[in-house]
Parts: structure tokens; sequence; C-alpha cells
């Protein structure tokens, strides 16, 4: 298994949005308090690296697995291109800004409860893009059964925003919690049960203020 450890965050600009466009509530609560950066750490099976005097071209192959600030991605396959500086002749040189990453095979990204799948992501950091194809999803999260899917997603990073797109006759679609029945029809009353020990009610029908029963004595017969 081959580790790489980068000394800056290189997947920054995989921030999930937290819905689709438009979909945010109009009162917004507070921001949350900026996560600490953390370094960014590549673990694969294989790696590679080849230099050029303007840029270093990292290949990481087999059950990938990037962790970052506030992110978690796992795929078969990385390929992260950085511009470099400081002599051309050395072997890496300088890494001084990440120029793309395309992660394929079985991407998933998690960041807090949502997540996004998809057979391939890019990564634009210079336009703070991520482009997903190949069957992408973005789940909010399991226990609210709330997703977007479509044949290709773009998502911008803060802005907390997801683009879906109609390509060769398919559409997106978006699969929200279930409604309660939203007809106009009365809603027929439960009957209440009779509390324990109360007198049966009488039948239907039968008459409840009927005049009581007047007992009359007959005389005795003669003798």
């Amino acid at each position: 298994m081959t580790l790489f450890r980068a000394t800056a965050p290189l997947l920054l600009a995989l921030a999930l949005p937290a819905a689709a466009a438009g979909a945010d509530a109009p009162a917004r609560p507070a921001p949350a308090p900026p996560v600490p950066l953390v370094d960014t750490v590549i673990t694969s099976d294989d790696f590679e690296a080849v230099s050029t005097a303007k840029e270093t071209t990292f290949h990481f192959r087999g059950n990938v697995r990037v962790t970052a600030t506030n992110l978690v991605m796992t795929c078969a396959d990385v390929v992260v291109v950085a511009r470099r500086g400081g002599d051309p002749a050395a072997l890496l040189g300088k890494q001084e800004k990440l120029k793309s990453l395309v992660a394929t095979g079985g991407v998933r990204l998690v960041q807090d409860d949502r997540e996004a799948l998809a057979d391939r992501a890019e990564i634009f950091p210079d336009t703070d893009r991520v482009v997903l194809t190949g069957n992408p999803v973005i789940v909010r999260s399991e226990k609210e059964k709330w997703d977007q899917r479509g044949p290709m997603a773009e998502l911008l990073r803060g802005e907390r925003k997801a683009i879906f797109k109609s390509k060769d006759g398919q559409r997106p679609q978006t699969t929200l919690p279930g409604l309660k029945d939203l007809g106009y029809d009365k809603v027929p009353e439960k009957k209440q049960p009779a509390p324990d020990g109360a007198a049966p009610r009488p039948p239907s029908g039968t008459p409840t203020d009927a005049p009581p029963a007047v007992s009359v004595p007959l005389p005795p017969p003669p003798k």
C-alpha cells in the first residue's frame, strides 16, 4: 500500500452542497464555524509520479482512499496534476498549486450527512467546480431519503449549489420524503373505544327517554 501525504488540502474544492439549487429554506441558520484544515492523505495499492518542467502528475491505482478536511473519498483510480516550481531538473520539484484531480471507478464522496456517488469525478480548483458523470447521485441523508440524480451533475463550491443537466434524453430526478394525503375529501372520524366500566349503549333505534313502567295493584278475587 502506498501512502501519500499532501501538506495542503488538495480536495478543498470537493465540498458537497446541502441540496439542489433552489432547495434551501428561505431562513438560513447562522453559518457554522470553519472546520480546521487537516492534511490531505491518499492511500492506494500503487503510486506513480511523473514530472515535467511545469507540472507533476500523481497516479494512484487500486483501492484509493482520500481523507481531507471534512471529506472522505474512495474509488479505484485517482490522477492528480499539480503545477510545480523550483528547479526544473528536480525529480518532483515544488508543488505550488493543484491543477486538476480526476477520480474514476465507483467514486464515493462523503461529507457530514451527505454523500455523492458517480463513476467519474473531475475537480477543477481554479473554478471551484466538481463535475460528476456516470449515473451521479447526491444523497442528503439516509434517514431523510432525499436524493438527486441525473446523467451529469455539477457542484459549485461555496455556493451550496448542485446543477443537474439532461443528456441524451435522460432527465434529472429528485426523490423527497413522503408527504401526507393532500386530497380535499373529509377524513372519516375514528370510533373511540368505550372506557372500562361504562354501561353498554342501547342498540340503535331504542328510545332512551321512554317513561318508567307503573305497577297497578289488583283487587282480591271475590269469595
